[in-house]
């Protein structure tokens, strides 16, 4: 998931690659494999960002690298770019939806050039393991629920323009200012074509 602040890094697809729709597979094992699937995670989050001017990548699924495993990374500071760590997430699962469900702002990493206000749930109870296979638990609120629910849903094979497919106008795009502003009738038309066009 990428967050306005405004695809250069190999290791990261795009849409319509055909991975991207599919179920990724619980982790069994934790092994040095799923480290360096980890690491590789990590280093395409932070050379995309470091190749946008008003983006940051605040987490990966490990299908955004064409690896189906459950594994999921959330930076640990949104706010400072000059922090890039993250924590990790091993089959992430949402236990329980709770709160409002908020429209906010969505981008992807694998979605080029797109934003999208998306309806999301603004509290998630969270269970996971972490590289250590340690049991996590935990309630997510605000944007680091959204965060979540973006991220869990590429795990199972959705996309947050899938969310808002039928309701177009939800579509936007960020200017070279860093701005967010709404698509033009043939701007939608041409992006939407574009990332749906293997469906």
């Amino acid at each position: 998931m990428s967050s306005s602040e405004s695809k250069k890094s190999s290791g990261l697809i795009a849409l319509p690659h055909d991975s991207l729709r599919q179920r990724s597979k619980r982790v069994g094992f934790i092994d040095e494999s799923v480290k360096d699937i980890i690491k590789q995670m990590e280093q395409a989050t932070l050379e995309w960002e470091d190749s946008r001017e008003h983006e940051v990548g605040v987490a990966l699924a490990a299908v955004q690298i064409n690896v189906l495993k459950r594994i999921v990374i959330v930076r640990n500071n949104f706010d400072n770019k000059n922090d890039r760590t993250f924590q990790i997430f091993i089959n992430p699962k949402i236990v329980k939806y709770d709160g409002d469900v908020v429209e906010e702002y969505e981008g992807c990493l694998s979605v080029k050039e797109l934003y999208g206000k998306v309806p999301r749930y603004n509290k998630v109870k969270i269970t996971a393991q972490d590289e250590h296979g340690k049991e996590l638990r935990l309630t997510a609120e605000g944007f680091l629920a959204r965060v979540f629910q973006h991220e869990i849903d590429h795990t199972n094979g959705i996309l947050f323009v899938d969310r808002i497919k039928d309701h177009p106008e939800q579509f936007c795009k960020l200017t070279a200012a860093g701005k967010i502003e709404k698509l033009s009738a043939e701007e939608r038309k041409k992006a939407l074509a574009a990332i749906f066009e293997e469906q």
